[in-house]
């Protein structure tokens, strides 16, 4: 039994007559009329009573044909669905990140994304940058964002996208005496007490610290930039972060430069080369279209995997 032998049935049951069903089918006569008595030997029931009249249904017709109503609407559906499907308009994505890109860029791209997929079923978890990239890695995340790039086995498996660049400031309370300057300097900070994620201080920020490393390792640590800059409105000490995080908005702190500008590691994001999703090409594009040059690079990195 094929669904247009369901059609068929209900083509003959609304127009009650060979002729009329045949022609609003496209088809001959005779066709349908072998096609419906084939039906009938299958089901094993006269679904029809042909009479001078008509053609009409009998009580074994009318019960076919209310399933038959339901199995074509179901079929639509399924047709209906995987459609949206291969168009990534349904699935899940789960996407860890760290808590600066939710300052930037996380923000306009999730929102665009949740405008235009709305029946895409989001996880977001907020995660330091090596436990996102473990976790990617581990096939329980389909997207990092964290800084700097996925190291150690299978990242090489990866594709890896700058998303956003940063220097590093620092932010001091207004009544601080630092508040009020433009910029201070690395001698300036090793004065102070500091503040600043584990991940920073235990790689990225090093470098600067190189000639006072008790400085950064007497430093109070923080989960993200909020609490970077939430610890440095309490007076905890000079908070070190990237400066998206100037975007946070307090009218108790003050921003300064740090000199010389010491650039951050970049804001990357992550996922693996084999990932076929159509929900994760779906999110692409709509990264594509709200950070600036990404998407020449990442058109660049999916030939180069795919070659």
């Amino acid at each position: 039994m094929e669904a247009r032998h369901l059609r068929y049935a209900l083509a003959l049951a609304e127009h009650q007559h060979f002729g009329r069903a045949a022609t609003s089918l496209g088809i001959a006569q005779p066709p349908l009329s072998t096609q419906i008595a084939a039906l009938e030997r299958e089901v094993g029931e006269r679904l029809f009573d042909r009479t001078s009249r008509g053609v009409f249904p009998n009580a074994a017709g009318e019960a076919f044909l209310a399933r038959a109503r339901s199995a074509l609407a179901e079929m639509n559906r399924a047709r209906v669905d995987a459609g949206r499907a291969a168009r990534g308009e349904t699935g899940r994505l789960r996407i860890g990140f760290i808590g600066s890109a939710l300052l930037h860029p996380l923000p306009g791209v999730l929102g665009r994304f949740r405008r235009s997929h709305p029946d895409v079923r989001l996880t977001l978890q907020e995660l330091d940058s090596p436990a996102s990239a473990a976790a990617l890695l581990a096939g329980d995340l389909d997207v990092a964002v964290g800084r700097g790039g996925p190291r150690g086995a299978g990242a090489e498996n990866l594709i890896t996208v700058p998303i956003g660049a940063d220097h590093l400031v620092a932010v001091v309370p207004k009544a601080h005496p630092f508040a009020g300057l433009p910029s201070i300097d690395v001698e300036q900070l090793v004065q102070e007490p500091l503040i600043a994620s584990a991940d920073a201080a235990s790689s990225y920020l090093r470098p600067l610290f190189e000639l006072a490393p008790a400085a950064l390792e007497g430093a109070a640590m923080a989960r993200d930039v909020h609490t970077i800059a939430g610890l440095a409105a309490c007076c905890a000490g000079v908070g070190l972060g990237p400066d998206r995080m100037r975007l946070i908005a307090r009218d108790d702190i003050w921003f300064c430069d740090v000199t010389p500008r010491f650039r951050l590691p970049d804001l990357q994001m992550s996922f693996r080369a084999t990932d076929s999703s159509p929900v994760l090409a779906a999110f692409l594009s709509v990264v594509r279209q709200n950070c600036a040059d990404v998407g020449t690079r990442l058109d660049d990195l999916l030939a180069r995997h795919s070659s």
